[in-house]
């Protein structure tokens, strides 16, 4: 959840660290607790595959591969902030007890005990609130597996730890950023007050505090200021974790907490493409295999978004086919410092296998794949004079935020005779360059095809004198624009039809055709699919369609369908590597 910023650290921050460090000092002599009053059930889903890669010694966090065999995970020397996050967060307990072996059991205990020894009093780089929410989440849901065959005097450590934990957590719980972190305090000290003998009175300012947050940070329509789809899956989960500790425990979530829920299951299920997999926007990925389904089925909500719009986004689905499209102005202010420029950049799915994507969160891969990740070229839309749709601000406090960015998006969901139609457009270009990108996408009714015209149109006097004084600059060349579609590393590319026409064959056996009306040239270029998952980016291709504008309009009609002898139903039963390390 928690990566590495690669941003130099302000004072802010620097305050907050120390604050944090006091706090967990003072909870070093917190009365401890002696005992579980209830104990919830695990609810976050491990990997057997990673729980076997750590009893070997490969330690996979954040992007990097560590390999240590015998090594005290402590011991190891993390490569930047995002690691050490991984590692004292303690996400990796689940991927242990998925294993559940006597090895990874004694791995699991050897290394917890070490941190209560290195780490309890209050040091080390855990002690923030949100990664102390998510250890304690862990702890205690997983309390069964790293007990069991422990002596009787061991446990004394373990429970004083969660009362010193949880005891911070009370006071430091505000000093989390807004959104996903303070959702991970706020559930962890829930869990702790509902499991641990003595921490009760903490209960209730917790409950009050995650109402507060769930009315003031889950907009009406169900999305987070953010609009990272992951983000909202992953708060979806904990807010679903947190409800049924309460019902285990005989208690009810409050109302606000409940109607959070029931607005956040709608919204996802409309970001899910047709594979099962969120769309990846604005930093988010795909979501943990299994996550999406999980969350959705604990919490009951069966509701579903009719509208085709979801967090800013739209979805148009038909047969086989998602196609999921950035519909509204990116994310402001602090909500910005992971947004990408990428309105009006569309994803397309067939079955479960995604086959339009965008370039994704190079955020694991260090400061220059981040901001490359961030900008519009990295995103399957169209690129005008080789810039972005939004910039990142010039303003020193906030490097990271974004700035000069769409701010009329208008849209536009209709049925057509034969399938579904967006229409949209954004104004990124026009303070530069006096254009506004339209873009119109038709699926058909099968999801057999999709047609899709993007237009650059000077529309205002002032617009087309804006325009005029650009295309001086270029010396009456034209002003370049490419049309990007990122394609996903599983799909084989090749020219076809002299020139005409890409062909992409996906490993279900379907075969799609990509063609153009010829008024821009045609090439397949080598691109980057970028998963956190994995060690580094993994290379693929796109397809570009490039030309100049000349005049006021400037019209450009592709399609991407299947080809005719493709059959409308395929058998895709092929199993997914699970392995990241199998990737080098």
């Amino acid at each position: 959840m928690s990566t590495s910023d690669p941003l130099p650290e302000r004072w802010p921050e620097r305050w907050s660290r120390l604050l944090n460090r006091l706090a967990a000092r003072r909870a070093a002599l917190s009365r401890p607790a002696t005992a579980f009053l209830s104990q919830p059930e695990p609810r976050s889903i491990g990997y057997l595959a990673r729980g076997r890669q750590l009893c070997a010694g490969n330690f996979v966090f954040a992007g990097h591969l560590i390999e240590a065999p015998d090594t005290l995970i402590w011991k190891l020397d993390p490569p930047d902030a995002g690691f050490a996050a991984q590692l004292h967060g303690f996400g990796w307990l689940d991927d242990l007890a998925a294993a559940g072996d006597a090895a990874a059991r004694a791995r699991a205990q050897e290394w917890l005990w070490a941190w209560i020894d290195l780490y309890g009093n209050g040091t080390g780089p855990g002690w923030t609130p949100d990664l102390t929410g998510r250890r304690l989440i862990r702890w205690i849901s997983q309390a069964l597996f790293v007990l069991s065959g422990q002596p009787s005097q061991a446990s004394g450590p373990f429970y004083r730890s969660l009362a010193q934990q949880t005891a911070f957590l009370a006071r430091r719980w505000q000093a989390a950023r807004p959104g996903l972190p303070r959702f991970e305090a706020l559930t962890g000290l829930i869990y702790a007050g509902l499991s641990l003998e003595g921490m009760h009175p903490h209960l209730d300012p917790a409950l009050t505090a995650l109402a507060r947050e769930c009315e003031t940070q889950i907009d009406a329509q169900g999305g987070v200021p953010t609009r990272n789809p992951e983000e909202l899956l992953e708060v979806f989960t904990l807010l679903t974790w947190a409800a049924m500790a309460l019902s285990e425990s005989g208690k009810t979530a409050g109302e606000a907490h409940w109607r959070a829920i029931e607005r956040i299951a709608p919204t996802l299920r409309s970001l899910r493409h047709a594979d099962g997999g969120l769309a990846r926007f604005h930093g988010g990925g795909r979501g943990l295999e299994g996550r999406l389904d999980s969350a959705l089925a604990t919490s009951g909500v069966k509701t579903r978004r009719t509208d085709g719009f979801a967090m800013g986004f739209a979805r148009l689905g038909a047969g086989r086919t998602s196609v999921i499209i950035d519909a509204a102005p990116p994310p402001t202010g602090a909500a910005s410092s992971g947004a990408h420029a990428s309105t009006l950049a569309l994803e397309l799915t067939s079955g479960r296998r995604p086959l339009i994507v965008n370039c994704g969160s190079g955020h694991s891969f260090g400061p220059e794949w981040r901001r490359a990740g961030r900008a519009t070229p990295s995103h399957s839309t169209l690129v005008l004079a080789n810039g972005s749709s939004a910039r990142l601000s010039n303003d020193k406090r906030h490097p990271d935020w974004l700035s000069e960015a769409p701010r009329h998006v208008p849209v536009n969901l209709t049925k057509a005779p034969d399938g579904l139609r967006f229409e949209g457009a954004q104004d990124g270009y026009l303070r530069g360059h006096g254009l506004t990108h339209v873009r119109q996408l038709d699926l058909t009714l099968d999801g057999r095809a999709l047609v899709g015209e993007d237009m650059l149109l000077a529309i205002e006097e002032t617009d087309k004198r804006r325009f005029d004084r650009a295309l001086d600059e270029t010396r009456m060349k034209g002003i370049a624009y490419d049309i990007r579609f990122h394609l996903h590393p599983d799909v084989d590319a090749s020219v076809d039809m002299g020139g005409a026409a890409i062909s992409l064959a996906l490993r279900s056996g379907e075969i799609w055709v990509f063609r153009s009306d010829a008024r821009a040239a045609l090439s397949l270029q080598p691109s980057v699919y970028l998963e956190k998952t994995r060690l580094k980016p993994r290379a693929t291709k796109q397809i570009v369609l490039s030309g100049r504008a000349m005049d006021y309009a400037t019209h450009l009609r592709w399609s991407l369908a299947k080809a005719q002898d493709t059959p409308v139903g395929i058998r895709d039963v092929e199993e997914e590597a699970l392995d990241p390390v199998a990737d080098e």
